[in-house]
């Protein structure tokens, strides 16, 4: 089972409830797709068994063949080709390496080149695999990385992928095979704006879905907002973690929860438990 992990912004939590998940399943492997800032493995510490690059495929052009007919250009959806004064130009930063510019091209001008632009660390802690991507610095776009980690999965286990924040291309590919959606939010009005962007997203893909509220205060207000977006968009809330010192310095310290005690153990547990009755209800 695939169960993404997912947040309209950073620091809802939501590295710190893939991980306690993925340690409270008896067997589970542990993805992290926030290739900008992967910081799973800082909880894990897992002992390093392989690591290989990631690379796409890019367009070079035969400057001499091309002559500027702006046929690829036309095609590029993505403008990563344009025909300025008659001379094609390229811009790699954008490009999808779709390779449609290189069949297109009449004069055969568009070959196409490796090109490197992250790279994947495999690891291993107890029973919990780990796959880490990480994006190099200065490339555009993650989601050549996130598509390699996601590549080839083992069908049976518990598979917890740690999504970027946000709600751009890089989360779409990361949730776009997942068997449930997880959605972690702060109860907050601010938390509500950033809920509602991906919560879209994740209604747009049919997800299952269900919402975990980290943070929380018990307070009036804050409840208030949560029920209400429950209530007029039909979501689930599966559990409220409680905002107190203890979890963020556990937090802060690098430290899993469910790890030191049978208190969090017990309410990640019930958690991953509701995830796959859900799943398996949807």
């Amino acid at each position: 089972m695939k169960i993404a992990v997912i947040s309209g912004k950073g620091g809802t939590g939501k590295t710190f409830v893939a991980v306690n998940l993925a340690y409270v399943a008896e067997k589970s492997l542990y993805i992290d797709c926030d290739v900008e800032e992967p910081n799973g493995h800082l909880f894990f510490r897992p002992q390093l068994e392989q690591k290989r690059r990631v690379a796409v495929l890019i367009p070079v052009i035969d400057l001499e063949k091309c002559v500027g007919c702006g046929l690829c250009a036309s095609f590029c959806k993505f403008n990563s080709l344009a025909i300025i004064k008659g001379k094609i130009m390229f811009f790699p930063e954008t490009c999808h390496s779709c390779g449609g510019c290189h069949l297109l091209c009449p004069r055969q001008a568009i070959v196409e080149q490796r090109r490197e632009l992250g790279s994947i660390e495999y690891g291993r802690v107890g029973k919990i695999i780990t796959k880490t991507g990480i994006l190099d610095l200065g490339e555009a776009s993650g989601v050549p990385v996130i598509r390699e980690l996601l590549n080839e999965l083992p069908p049976k286990e518990t598979i917890i992928i740690d999504s970027p924040p946000g709600s751009a291309c890089t989360v779409m590919e990361s949730i776009k095979d997942a068997d449930f959606c997880l959605l972690v939010a702060e109860p907050t009005l601010f938390g509500m704006d950033n809920l509602a962007l991906v919560y879209e997203l994740v209604k747009i893909y049919h997800k299952p879905c269900g919402l975990v509220v980290n943070k929380d205060l018990s307070d009036a207000v804050g409840r208030q907002l949560v029920a209400d977006f429950c209530r007029i968009n039909n979501l689930a809330v599966l559990a409220r973690i409680p905002f107190n010192n203890n979890l963020a310095v556990i937090n802060s310290q690098g430290k899993i929860a469910a790890a030191l005690g049978e208190k969090y153990w017990h309410l990640f547990r019930k958690i991953l438990d509701l995830v796959k009755k859900e799943a398996s209800i949807s």
